[in-house]
């Protein structure tokens, strides 16, 4: 008579279930910190205050600042919208880099020109 030993897998299988949790959270942590530090609007300089216009209906105000960045860079315009109806919620919506003036023009209540870019 032959015996078969049953060979339990259940201990490599938690292994690499863990392996593969902990690699994605790394993963996720590594997306969120490039996002962060190269594409995320909210952390852009603040700048002196240009000029500001307010949309047609009045629900909305593009506020535009100029930044210097000092010898080693030109000076750029930073935009923020401001919704009125949501508790002033501001929102970087416009970056150019040299550019030390801003026209704003609204083209109807939701879409707004500046310096040529809508």
């Amino acid at each position: 008579m032959t015996f078969y030993k049953v060979v339990n897998d259940d201990g490599n299988r938690e292994k690499i279930k863990r392996f593969m949790i902990i690699s994605l959270l790394l993963i996720a942590v590594l997306c969120y910190g490039v996002y962060w530090a190269f594409f995320d609007l909210n952390r852009l300089p603040t700048g002196e205050f240009l000029t500001e216009e307010t949309s047609p209906d009045g629900k909305y105000t593009l506020r535009a600042y100029v930044t210097n960045g000092g010898t080693t860079t030109s000076f750029a315009v930073r935009g923020e919208l401001v919704l009125h109806e949501e508790n002033e919620k501001i929102k970087n919506v416009y970056w150019n880099y040299k550019e030390d003036t801003a026209k704003i023009a609204w083209l109807d209540k939701d879409t707004v020109v500046i310096n040529g870019h809508t």
